[in-house]
């Protein structure tokens, strides 16, 4: 056949079909993007190559969370309205302002409402002061070696300030999508240039650049090609050494100059000419040096069309992500939800559907806590007036991400550990439509989330005092009568986490209860807190000897990081944590961390990935890295 020859539609393929054909044709196109490193302050809407974690802690200092005093709190116990205590300016207290440096000797702060003016070096107390309340902890937003995002992950606003937070300036990205848009046709002008019968403006290329800009690739458009074989081929062959997309416009149907589906044929190779669609039928879909060409009629619609059903999510393909839209949804808060009676509050939400109910568990709603906003899947408005939402209640949500990614999620809710982040990195990394969301209220919560049926996976860790053994006995004693499974996880090191040096000589949970020593605690009912009550029992010692028992810190991490600050001489965690800190380990036990699920959510994909990366090579070896861990047999399922 002659290539000027008219030529007639190859095919009418379903537009399903016909993207799958197309996308499995160009897959090692899609395979080792190119990957370079650029700052922070460029990396809006950049797609992660790795995953990045912080390098300094935020706030890097205990800081004043009040405009006040700070005060040595031992030196206020005993004042009350009846005996109210007087302080000395620069002996007993200095005047702070929100976010200054509480250091030594201070380790308190009194709001300025609080206080009552005596002279200009005196003040009066009318209520003691606890240990480092109204202070910002070193690490509460941010703990240096967290995770801050994953690989394969859009960098948002709320990102680039996580990311500055956590000390990273620069950051690798895969490189953009370069998308050549080349408009053809001896009849198309320039917009600028003088119209007359017969010539139609080129608005079609300049709608293509916006639309790949919008969708985060980089078009190169070139100028207007004349219906001549030759040209168009050769400009053809010069777009693909430049871009990783090419788009042809106009020439695509089956005219005797319309030269697209042959050029094609001839120097590369033809997959598609001709989708089940209208408008926008005449679509053309092939490869030339392993690079995807798209052929797109001439007509605007046609031309919209297909671009939105070919180019769009192939840009997206290309660059490891999904497009967020933004829409409203409804979903069942997991837990009562307090509200202010003064103010329109904007809270951010974490969602996930587990069997069929789409659930929104709320973040951390401290005003300085970045990592929410990076977190969060969507955020609820509560109006004023209205004293909070009781758990099961439907709550309105504006989504931040899209509502196909927040039903591929797989929702942990229970006890903290650092092996959660690896793996949801991991599972996203090696299955990108999966997300792992993972709360953290200690092993009863997680438990209890479980009986609610508000979560996928539970991990716990609780010792049963009375038989010395981990996890089946309160998977027996609050999860009897539901068909349950146990997923075997790893076994890890829990013991006290000191300052390097140990500067306190401490050695046993026997020093807990010597007047020089600080502790800081976990929250009531994560396994942590279990295990030092029950070695607080072995030992025959009172919780209310131990200064600091009641201070609660929610993960591993935090209480490290108050350990690093000097808020607090001693705290029990895992030892990946401590390493991660820099701090020193006084081992006291092994314990084992396991996962808790539905019997039935063994046979959905999310769950079985998880399983997999949890039995991977891959993983062992990343805890090995880490340290404080041992693995045997993970992935094991034990049923009750």
């Amino acid at each position: 056949m002659d290539k000027f020859e008219r030529k007639v539609y190859l095919s009418n393929v379903e537009l399903d079909e016909a993207k799958e054909l197309f996308f499995k044709e160009i897959e090692e196109s899609i395979k080792d993007r190119e990957i370079e490193l650029i700052s922070v302050y460029d990396s809006l809407d950049r797609i992660t190559a790795r995953p990045v974690f912080a390098r300094i802690s935020s706030p890097f200092f205990n800081a004043s969370a009040m405009d006040g005093i700070a005060v040595k709190s031992k030196k206020t116990y005993g004042a009350d309205e009846r005996s109210p205590k007087a302080l000395r300016l620069n002996k007993d207290f200095i005047y702070v302002d929100t976010g200054d440096v509480i250091k030594d000797p201070y380790d308190s702060v009194i709001m300025i409402e609080d206080v009552i003016p005596v002279d200009g070096e005196t003040v009066q107390i009318i209520k003691a002061a606890s240990p480092w309340q109204h202070v910002r902890p070193m690490g509460e937003d941010i703990v240096a070696s967290e995770m801050i995002v994953p690989a394969y992950h859009r960098i948002t606003p709320m990102d680039i300030g996580a990311l500055l937070c956590g000390g990273i300036l620069e950051i690798e990205v895969t490189k953009k999508i370069k998308v050549g848009i080349i408009p053809t046709g001896t009849e198309i002008i320039e917009p600028e240039d003088e119209i007359a019968p017969g010539k139609i403006i080129d608005s079609n290329s300049r709608m293509f650049e916006a639309m790949t800009k919008s969708y985060g690739g980089v078009p190169k458009r070139y100028k207007p090609v004349p219906d001549e074989y030759e040209l168009i081929k050769n400009k053809i062959l010069y777009a693909v050494q430049e871009n990783d997309i090419i788009v042809i416009n106009a020439g695509s149907s089956a005219g005797t100059e319309d030269y697209t589906s042959k050029i094609i044929d001839e120097i590369g190779k033809l997959i598609i000419h001709g989708v089940a669609i209208k408008p926008g039928k005449p679509a053309i879909l092939g490869k030339v040096n392993g690079k995807p060409v798209i052929g797109i009629p001439g007509y605007p619609v046609s031309a919209y069309i297909v671009f939105e059903a070919f180019v769009k999510p192939l840009i997206y393909k290309l660059r490891n992500c999904k497009e967020s839209k933004s829409q409203s949804i409804e979903a069942i808060l997991s837990k009562r939800l307090m509200s202010s009676l003064k103010h329109l509050e904007f809270v951010r939400m974490k969602l996930g559907k587990v069997k069929g109910k789409l659930i929104a568990t709320p973040l951390n709603r401290g005003a300085g806590v970045t990592m929410s906003l990076v977190k969060a899947d969507g955020i609820a408005k509560i109006p004023k007036n209205l004293e909070g939402i009781d758990a099961g209640e439907k709550i309105k949500i504006e989504l931040l991400k899209d509502l196909e990614s927040i039903n591929n999620t797989i929702v942990s809710i229970g006890s903290h550990d650092i092996i959660m982040d690896i793996l949801g990195s991991m599972i996203h990394e090696n299955y990108r439509e999966i997300n792992l969301s993972s709360a953290h209220v200690g092993s009863l919560g997680g438990i209890m989330a479980m009986r609610r049926g508000e979560a996928h996976i539970a991990p716990i860790h609780l010792l049963d005092e009375k038989t010395g053994t981990y996890n089946r006995a309160y998977v027996k004693k609050y999860l009897k009568n539901i068909d349950i499974s146990l997923v075997k996880g790893v076994r890890r090191l829990q013991g006290l986490m000191v300052r390097k040096g140990n500067p306190k000589n401490i050695n046993s949970i026997e020093d807990l209860v010597r007047e020089d020593i600080v502790f800081v605690n976990r929250q009531k009912g994560s396994g942590t807190r279990i295990l030092l009550d029950f070695k607080l029992k072995e030992f025959e010692i009172y919780s209310n000897n131990i200064i600091g028992y009641d201070r609660e810190m929610t993960t591993h991490m935090t209480v490290a990081s108050a350990v690093l600050s000097g808020s607090a001489d001693v705290g029990l965690g895992i030892k990946s944590s401590a390493e991660a800190m820099g701090l020193d380990f006084i081992p006291i036990g092994e314990e084992e961390y396991d996962f808790v699920l539905l019997t039935e959510f063994l046979e959905d994909e999310k769950i079985k990935e998880f399983i997999r990366t949890l039995k991977s090579e891959e993983f062992a070896e990343k805890l090995l890295k880490l340290g404080g861990y041992k693995i045997e047999d993970p992935g094991r399922v034990v049923s009750f």
